[in-house]
């Protein structure tokens, strides 16, 4: 290592060397210029924007500004509070009690509260005395990045100073300088990439400068950025867009997974790819061009492969990114969850014909190479295939076409042989479908009608109320149980049943019955003929008056002694 950058070496030292915040700096100097300074001054911005650092430049500034000697050092002028660990009311007491005393060089003392809206509501109401009347010498200067936790009492005694991120370009420029400043060699593209991952915080900008530096040899290149920061390239989501336009899924699949295994987050890359797609769309239109926060290398780039997508499919990648980064944490299998999102993506492109079918490209399209991953051919064993193209699969609608393969597919599910409930509408159209099909398989057909006796019959109930206990299907055997000794008349099933509920649940599946019957019988013309007789209703006698009246009926002696003795029940 070289070359060892502090970041504080670099930190502005005036007002004009404020980078990004020329607005708030002329503000203030035009204040002290004119004497129009407030005693109570509220900085308020993202972290690492520099409100602390202009606090204490502006705490210099004031006492200078009085026609002292600049050389003076007011050092002793300037106290600073930590409000995020000294936030309590004895804390603020402390403060107000050093207010009293007068600087002993030059007019001013200055006090920076940085974090104020870390301060107790108690600590706040006895600040707030001070604030309102303060003595002639003293300047308060309040920092924070949450000016909406302050309470509004304090709010209407300061002046406000809001603090803008700091655009990439001034960072840039920013670094520029310090690289000329150190004789350092650095590509514009990495300067860009360390002020995009610094998010508009100057300070942040520096510290990952001065980690990249000690990583690189005097020469910064965007490759030692991004190993020395873990931050994905652009060329890692320029490719990423390039296949997804291929409909390549099995290799987005596979480099997604080397990220995955150089030490990336998925998390970092899915909310990296809606930021390039978000890239993507500025870049469609001439006039938001200018948002792009890149060098000039990179943004030719975008404009390229923004021509090669539609603005709906962008919308609709946007949209798929975007619900998966916030999704992600919910997830509790959150690499699944990105890895369905990007064959989505490379779903996407498909015709409105092939939507229809399939949201993902099935596997069946694509197959492994020592070349790279290629769709399959039509025709089965076929291996021929060319180079380093690929072909959209041919998708027919309404029609599916059986394999020409000799291997057989197991498990197959038969639409007809799925269950459907008979309390359902679609459940009685099922059996009425397969009662008109059954008659027109067995029109012109003659079929057997043997004669059998009471004993044969028995045999194969028997055999099939067995079949049902096995099966476990409980509900139909305690039905046909219910008649132990079912009759044959006319080959004819007569049964005997207690309710019509239990007749229009047999009714319902009489048919898989007969058809056992009727294959092991040989009689095609067995039906059933079920008979309806239901329970009487059981008596209960609840009251002793019920009971009497009960005993009456059974002993009408009864009756005799309750008149002779005058009983009053």
């Amino acid at each position: 290592m070289n070359y060892i950058v502090s970041a504080l070496k670099y930190r502005p030292q005036k007002f004009e060397e404020v980078v990004g915040q020329q607005a708030v700096t002329n503000t203030l100097k035009n204040a002290i210029a004119k004497n129009h300074l407030a005693q109570a001054l509220l900085f308020t911005g993202p972290r690492g924007v520099g409100k602390t650092t202009c606090a204490r430049i502006l705490a210099k500034e004031i006492n200078k500004a009085e026609g002292l000697s600049n050389d003076e050092d007011f050092a002793f002028n300037i106290f600073e509070l930590d409000a995020a660990s000294n936030n309590s009311v004895d804390d603020i007491r402390n403060l107000i009690e050093q207010v009293r005393i007068p600087p002993q060089v030059g007019k001013y003392k200055v006090y920076i509260i940085d974090e104020v809206h870390m301060l107790s509501t108690q600590a706040f109401n006895a600040f707030l005395k001070t604030l309102e009347e303060p003595p002639q010498h003293a300047v308060f200067i309040l920092a924070t990045t949450e000016k909406h936790k302050i309470i509004p009492t304090i709010l209407s005694r300061c002046q406000i100073y809001d603090f803008k991120r700091i655009s990439a370009f001034d960072i840039k420029e920013h670094l520029k300088n310090i690289v000329e400043k150190e004789g350092l060699e650095a590509e514009e593209d990495a300067l860009f990439l360390i002020a995009q991952k610094a998010d508009g915080a100057l300070r942040d900008a520096l510290s990952l400068f001065d980690k990249v530096v000690s990583y690189s040899d005097g020469k910064i290149t965007r490759k030692i950025v991004s190993e020395s920061m873990s931050i994905l390239d652009y060329d890692v989501y320029f490719k990423m867009v390039d296949l997804m336009l291929q409909n390549n899924i099995p290799e987005i699949l596979n480099y997604f997974n080397e990220l995955l295994y150089k030490g990336f987050d998925a998390h970092q890359f899915i909310a990296g790819l809606s930021g390039h797609l978000r890239d993507l769309l500025v870049a469609k239109d001439p006039g938001t061009v200018d948002l792009l926060e890149v060098s000039d290398n990179i943004k030719k780039k975008y404009l390229t492969q923004s021509k090669s997508i539609e603005l709906p499919l962008l919308m609709q990648a946007l949209e798929l990114t975007t619900k998966t980064d916030i999704d992600y944490k919910l997830s509790k299998s959150p690499h699944l969850l990105v890895e369905l999102t990007l064959m989505k993506l490379a779903s996407l492109s498909l015709d409105e014909a092939k939507k229809k079918i399939v949201d993902i490209i099935p596997a069946s399209y694509f197959r492994n190479n020592v070349s790279g991953v290629k769709p399959f051919n039509d025709k089965v064993g076929d291996n021929s295939f060319q180079k380093n193209t690929y072909n959209e699969p041919k998708i027919v609608e309404d029609t599916i076409s059986e394999p020409e393969s000799p291997v057989k597919i197991k498990n197959k599910p038969d639409s007809k042989n799925i269950s459907v409930s008979g309390l359902s509408l679609k459940g009685l159209r099922k059996k009425k479908e397969e009662i008109f099909e059954k008659n027109k398989m067995l029109q012109g057909q003659v079929l057997p009608k043997d004669v059998f006796t009471q004993e044969d019959f028995d045999k194969y109930w028997l055999e099939y109320l067995d079949k049902l206990r096995k099966n476990h299907e409980k509900n139909l055997l305690s039905i046909l149980t219910i008649d132990k000794y079912p009759r044959i008349i006319d080959q004819k099933i007569h049964l005997t049943l207690t309710s019509k509920a239990l007749k229009t649940e047999l009714e319902r599946n009489k048919e898989k019955v007969l058809k056992f019957l009727r294959t092991n019988l040989n009689n095609y013309d067995i039906d059933f003929v079920i008979e309806v007789k239901e329970e009487k209703k059981k008596e209960f006698i609840y009251s002793n008056k019920d009971k009497l009246k009960k005993l009456m009926e059974k002993y009408p002696d009864l009756i005799y002694l309750k008149d002779k003795f005058k009983f009053d029940f």
